[in-house]
């Protein structure tokens, strides 16, 4: 009896938790015309004519290269500064150390409002308004922090005597990190990597303040669904649609790191 009271209790949970997106996929099969006209839980006239129009206007599906152009820099720019730093972390006292580690953590704790006049001022200087590499750079300002917590916590569990073998058995330092640390903290690199890509993913104000035209990120194009007679919900449900699905298929290929990151690590 306990047990299908659970049952019950989950599945109205998960119910729930996909009401939302079944409604939006519902809304994106549908003209905006039927959607103000009549209230239903399923597509009567069913019709991609929002998904034709998005995959047809260049604006549209520029706008997803764009944001998977400056996510996926961020991403590799955050690994690659946050894996060394990482390493210092776990493995070396330093003067400052303590301090140094929360004063990145606070970095990820402030708004992004607060830097979107420094980073304006400074992009516009050196030229690099509306590109993806301002973009990625910006974001770098609370994914890397979160790399640095989360990776230090993974590199926190691997024995030290595994450095010292290696070192015992004359591996450079570049050759044991890429050869033999690295494999064993692949769990911790996934699931960094994914929280990085998400939080890149979903960030607006800075992605939409730093680009004008040429490197603008979908999320900001679908604020261009106005118009003189309202917004165009089937257009905006559709292209919803279709901004879950990277972030769908990251969980997808990582998910077997995530389980295993939730369980151990700082996540």
């Amino acid at each position: 009896m306990i047990m299908q009271k659970r049952t019950l209790g989950l599945i109205f949970y998960f119910i729930l938790l996909l009401l939302p997106i079944y409604w939006m996929l519902n809304m994106s099969l549908r003209t905006n015309a039927d959607i103000m006209r009549v209230f239903t839980f399923y597509p009567q006239n069913l019709t991609l004519e929002n998904y034709i129009k998005i995959f047809s206007d260049p604006t549209w599906y520029s706008g997803y290269l764009n944001s998977i152009y400056y996510v996926s820099m961020n991403v590799v720019i955050s690994l690659v500064t946050a894996l060394p730093a990482a390493y210092a972390f776990s493995r070396y006292n330093f003067l400052g150390d303590k301090h140094l580690f929360f004063w990145l953590l606070t970095n990820r704790m402030a708004p992004p409002a607060v830097f979107l006049l420094p980073f304006f001022q400074l992009y516009s200087t050196f030229g690099l308004i509306d590109t993806h590499f301002a973009v990625a750079l910006s974001h770098c300002l609370f994914n890397v922090p979160l790399a640095v917590w989360v990776l230090e916590g993974f590199m926190s569990g691997v024995p030290r005597e595994i450095d010292e073998m290696a070192y015992i058995d004359g591996y450079s330092f570049p050759r044991f990190f890429l050869t033999i640390f690295m494999p064993l903290i692949r769990t911790g690199i996934g699931v960094t990597a994914f929280f990085c890509f998400m939080f890149s993913w979903v960030e607006l104000l800075l992605a939409r303040t730093l680009t004008t035209t040429e490197a603008k990120p979908i999320a900001a194009i679908m604020t261009r669904t106005v118009s003189a007679t309202g917004l165009d919900w089937g257009l905006l449900a559709a292209a919803g649609i279709l901004t879950i699905v990277p972030g769908a298929l990251v969980i997808w290929f990582v998910r077997n790191h995530l389980a295993k990151g939730f369980a151990m690590g700082r996540v």
